[in-house]
């Protein structure tokens, strides 16, 4: 997974500042979710607990259930531990809990008590609290200003502080009409100018209002493959459950004299505690690590299916490539050297502010091209749908204009009644078959040259398609360019496939194609056109720039508004799924362990030919349980950080990857709880007779 950003950085930095507070708080809280009501949602924890109270009774009456083996100390010694962990386990949940608690403190001091100035229908100013605003009224905010809660601009354009929602310190400049920057979110601060925007939430439904509902642990609901872990974990201890309550019967036929705390500890030990105790941890730890990367999940269900997804489709414009085209290259027709394209190209776009008007302006100056003096009286004409083109009317009357090869070569014939050279379509195919997009130039009716606008790919993306590919994931570029820029981009960039002169409707189309192959897609978008394909993508990552109808239709908001990001998502998402399964391979090979340390232990006086598999060789039948148990209930705080931290992730295929799980989780796990019980047993022998 890529390096996470400096501000991610920043904010890991202040948890770990505040990590005294969390530890205190989940201490407690992790007391509290001893209440039956809690613990019943965890099956196997749940079995624990009943053991624990079962053990209690029995160290204050060991003949409850008939004459006891081991007395009332062991018995109290197996309840204090049983007790313990439980306890782990709810520090467990209470700590992964604690951390989304501790975000959506961070996010309730953004909500100040502010008023609103709410427009009434004659248009004069009536001030209101904002709790007290509906959708669809009308506010008006100045600078300095809190912006009172989330809106669409009506009016107005205004530099806005974001840094209380996105941690990013650059101010946004917010303006109606546009996709990317036409709303605006509660709890957010104009610095300059003003806004007028209509209210698009209710009270208690901003932004801001779910960011705090979904960041607090408690709230989290169970993903469907974690629900189907835990029902496994619970027919397994089930299983378990059958076989111990056997051997009571089997013990009495044996004559061994085998207590029922003893029973209860065998069970807690073979079953499978530890992933258990860690696995409600694990998915709220894992929603955590996508809201500190500043990605906001609707459910972990979005975070587990990011691990999932096999096809990728991204837009070009912003996220494969910079977003704004630069001019890269003049290209001169017959009779006109490179630096009179340059001059010319320069002329025609000294007043235009876009930046690949910006970007001629530069690169025509590393070309040798100069300013003129008579410029300062020139009058620029700005690009429109109509025309297609742009350019400067100078003070002596020239005309110079850049703008599409057909409304160029137009606007020649009608104004000057002049000839389209033959060689300015050959110039702009040799244009396009670079991936670039051709300008033609004319100089009051002489058309000079072509300016080659080419898409700048990011920094880096080949490599991380590349990394996608390692991982089995298909990526696909969706562009409204022509097939032949797109094929040039895609090509660059390293994908999969792409889509050229993509509609909307050619996104839905795509995705349910792939869907319906099996395959689980994401995909990102920010303009209201994207609603519909983020709505029937599995992982739907809007931009929080982007239109309401794009964050109300995908299941994922990026607060930082980066949508390369989305790869990032993935990786999070797989590091999840790693996690949970390394974990739960390590509490299935604990178990195996923890078998070849009790059983013999406990049968092997009776029954002397299971002595050869007391290969621990552990004192007693009482310290060989006690080990095991107390080893049972250390591993769960000890993997703790493991569990929220998560396992590291490497772009590896499914077999090294399983490979990997087995030798590191499942023979670790064999061999760690040998090390830990015999280390126990001895010091349990040293005191317990």
């Amino acid at each position: 997974m890529n390096e996470i950003t400096h501000r991610s950085e920043r904010k890991a930095q202040a948890y770990q500042a505040q990590a005294g507070g969390l530890v205190k708080r989940a201490l407690w809280e992790s007391l509290r979710k001893f209440d039956p009501r809690v613990q019943i949602r965890n099956p196997v924890m749940f079995i624990v607990w009943l053991g624990m109270w079962l053990t209690f009774l029995l160290a204050f009456d060991p003949d409850l259930f008939g004459r006891a083996a081991g007395g009332a100390m062991y018995n109290a010694t197996v309840a204090a531990i049983l007790f313990f962990t439980v306890w782990f386990a709810n520090f467990a949940e209470a700590l992964a809990e604690g951390r989304g608690r501790a975000q959506a403190d961070a996010l309730r001091h953004t909500k100040t008590d502010v008023l609103a100035r709410r427009i009434k229908a004659d248009g004069t100013l009536e001030s209101v609290p904002a709790e007290g605003l509906r959708k669809g009224d009308r506010v008006r905010v100045d600078r300095g200003d809190i912006i009172p809660t989330d809106g669409e601009i009506l009016e107005g354009i205004a530099s806005v502080d974001e840094s209380a929602i996105t941690g990013e310190s650059a101010p946004v400049l917010k303006e109606p009409g546009t996709d990317m920057f036409s709303t605006v979110t509660g709890g957010t601060k104009i610095l300059s100018d003003w806004l007028v925007f209509k209210v698009s939430a209710d009270p208690g439904q901003t932004f801001l209002d779910r960011m705090i509902h979904l960041v607090e642990g408690a709230r989290r609901q169970k993903t469907p493959n974690e629900i189907a872990l835990t029902v496994l974990l619970a027919v397994l201890s089930l299983i378990f459950l059958i076989v111990v309550a056997t051997l009571k019967p089997l013990a009495a036929f044996l004559h061994i004299d085998l207590g029922v705390a003893t029973l209860v500890a065998l069970l807690v030990a073979l079953m499978p505690t530890t992933i258990g105790a860690l696995l409600s941890a694990i998915g709220i730890a894992g929603i955590d690590r996508a809201t500190r990367f500043n990605v906001l999940a609707m459910s972990g269900r979005a975070v587990e299916a990011a691990g999932d997804v096999q096809t990728l489709m991204l837009d070009k414009t912003g996220t494969i490539t910079m977003g704004n085209r630069q001019a890269t290259e003049f290209i001169g027709l017959p009779g006109f050297e490179e630096l009179a394209v340059a001059q010319a190209a320069m002329a025609a776009s000294w007043f235009d502010t876009t930046p690949e008007g910006r970007s001629i302006v530069s690169l025509a100056m590393t070309r040798g091209a100069r300013r003129e003096p008579s410029w300062d009286q020139a009058q620029g004409l700005e690009f429109s749908a109509e025309t297609r083109m742009s350019g400067t009317n100078l003070a002596d009357g020239t005309r110079a204009r850049k703008g599409a090869v057909a409304a160029v070569a137009r606007f020649i014939q009608e104004n000057f009644k002049a000839p389209v050279p033959a060689e300015l379509k050959e110039a702009a195919e040799t244009v396009a078959r670079k991936g670039a997009t051709p300008l033609a130039v004319t100089l009051d009716g002489t058309i000079v040259g072509v300016i080659a606008l080419s898409d700048v790919l990011k920094p880096g993306m080949r490599e991380r398609f590349d990394y996608m590919r390692t991982l089995g994931i298909r990526t696909i570029m969706v562009t409204g360019d022509n097939p032949i820029t797109a094929r040039v981009i895609a090509g660059q960039a390293g994908v999969d496939d792409f889509i050229a002169e993509a509609k909307p409707e050619d996104k839905i189309r795509v995705i349910r194609s792939e869907q319906a192959k099996g395959r689980l897609v994401a995909m990102t978008g920010d303009g209201t056109n994207d609603a519909p394909a983020l709505a029937q993508a599995d992982v739907g990552l809007a931009m929080h720039s982007g239109t309401v109808p794009a964050k109300e239709a995908a299941n994922m908001i990026d607060l930082d508004s980066d949508p390369t990001k989305l790869i990032d998502v993935v990786a999070i998402g797989k590091q999840l799924l790693i996690t949970r399964g390394a974990l739960t391979t390590f509490s299935i090979a604990n178990d195996v362990a923890k078998y070849f340390a009790m059983l013999p232990a406990m049968f092997m006086r009776s029954l002397p030919g299971l002595g050869a598999l007391n290969i621990m060789h552990l004192a007693t039948p009482q310290t060989a349980v006690l080990s095991a148990l107390i080893f049972n209930a250390l591993i769960i705080p000890i993997l703790i950080p493991l569990a929220l931290r998560g396992v590291r992730f490497r772009p590896t295929g499914a077999d090294a990857l399983l490979a990997r799980n087995v030798l590191i989780y499942g023979v670790g796990g064999l061999i760690v709880p040998f090390v830990g019980i015999k280390v126990i047993d001895m010091a349990l022998s040293l005191f317990w007779h």
